[in-house]
């Protein structure tokens, strides 16, 4: 191993019921701890969450309500789970954004604190955007296979994109050829999302607001509760699919996944 460890590293990966740390929960945890003798140690564990699995995080991670029917609370093993991660710097893909946060909240709530101060913590997602940028220019090398020429001038960026997708087309035939099934697989939007901004989501069969302070809230209960930030959100720059999401849900209609 090319690991140079001074005390355990835990690698670990959360599947949850959406991606609001605040408002959603754990349903499974997998752990993998790197002892610096290269020794490892393999735990996953099955929560019950308490609430409701929407169907868009189902179909993400393939874990249902029967699923996790008879398995235990967060704060059944919130205790060996801390212990365990006693002393241990953390890793992970992403868990920067969305797993420590999420398990941050999970602790909060069994009124134990997940000190990040004195551990290290590696996230692979970012070393890999720091091997491997996302700009047009590394696109146009991986691509088309040499350096873009005047980049950030509009027409040599505007050329350099055509060039991209056609090497993306030529790379990767299961890509789709017709321009509907290319937007499709563009757009990549979360099931679960409402508006193709993401601005409001759906959670189990109610929509939530997707960004802020009421992250997570219901919007049926801010049109009944707090209308003055919905009539906000009506006044400011939101896209016109949501604000007519938000008329409607002011009259006393809210959108629904059948439709």
């Amino acid at each position: 191993m090319d690991l140079v460890l001074e005390r355990p590293l835990v690698f670990f990966d959360i599947e949850s019921t959406g991606t609001n740390p605040y408002r959603d929960r754990i349903v499974e945890i997998a752990v993998i701890k790197v002892m610096p003798d290269g020794s490892r140690q393999e735990v996953v564990r099955r929560i019950n969450p308490t609430i409701p699995i929407p169907a868009g995080a189902s179909a993400v991670h393939g874990i249902y309500d029967a699923d996790v029917a008879d398995a235990p609370t967060f704060d059944v093993i919130a205790h060996n789970l801390y212990n365990y991660l006693d002393g241990c710097d953390l890793a992970g893909y992403n868990i920067v954004k969305f797993d420590v946060p999420m398990l941050q909240e999970e602790f909060k709530r069994c009124n134990l604190e997940l000190n990040m101060r004195d551990r290290k913590l590696i996230d692979v997602f970012n070393i890999f955007c720091r091997l491997y940028p996302r700009n047009l220019s590394a696109a146009y090398k991986f691509f088309c296979g040499g350096d873009l020429e005047d980049a950030h001038s509009a027409l040599a960026d505007t050329d350099a994109t055509v060039a991209v997708l056609l090497g993306q087309l030529a790379k990767h035939p299961e890509l789709p050829r017709e321009m509907a099934g290319l937007a499709e697989f563009s757009a990549a939007r979360d099931a679960d999302f409402v508006d193709s901004e993401g601005r409001l989501k759906f959670s189990g069969d109610e929509v939530v607001i997707n960004f802020g302070k009421n992250s997570g809230r219901r919007l049926r209960d801010l049109a009944n509760e707090d209308p003055g930030f919905l009539r906000w959100m009506l006044r400011s720059d939101f896209s016109d699919e949501v604000k007519n999401v938000i008329k409607n849900a002011l009259a006393g209609s809210f959108p629904s996944r059948s439709k």
